[in-house]
């Protein structure tokens, strides 16, 4: 039940933004333990002066193709999974749609599933509707 904030400077097309999204998807379903039908992606488009970064901290050197994953996700993965879910992450970002590795940034942010809510303002810890009655 992961959720991406995905960020990066503007003027991308709809299809490389789907790409991004379709090379972040594939990633979590290979290597991050997510079910296909579990994809939640917000993309947020900076013009430019909104979107700051060191170009080299860490990394580098970054491009204006600069890109930030931040994804928060309902349990812990172990450091062997994260690091499998970085590599083919930017594997999958170069090969579509063609983003370079030094422009990729990962934050992963763990929560509980009690700090979930998947519709109707209804706790994703609380019992189902069939376990209510027990």
């Amino acid at each position: 039940m992961p959720f991406t904030r995905i960020s990066l400077l503007a003027g991308k097309s709809a299809g490389y933004l789907a790409a991004l999204s379709d090379s972040l998807d594939r990633a979590l379903v290979d290597c991050f333990e997510v079910p296909e039908d579990d994809r939640f992606v917000a993309i947020h488009q900076h013009q430019p002066g909104e979107l700051i970064f060191d170009r080299s901290y860490r990394g580098g050197p970054r491009s204006d193709d600069y890109i930030f994953f931040h994804i928060t996700t309902g349990k812990s993965r172990s450091a062997d999974t994260k690091a499998r879910f970085y590599r083919s992450l930017v594997d999958n970002l170069a090969a579509s749609p063609g983003v370079r590795p030094e422009d990729v940034m990962v934050a992963i942010a763990n929560s509980t599933v009690e700090d979930w809510s998947f519709s109707a303002g209804i706790s994703a810890g609380a019992p189902s509707q069939g376990e209510r009655g027990r």
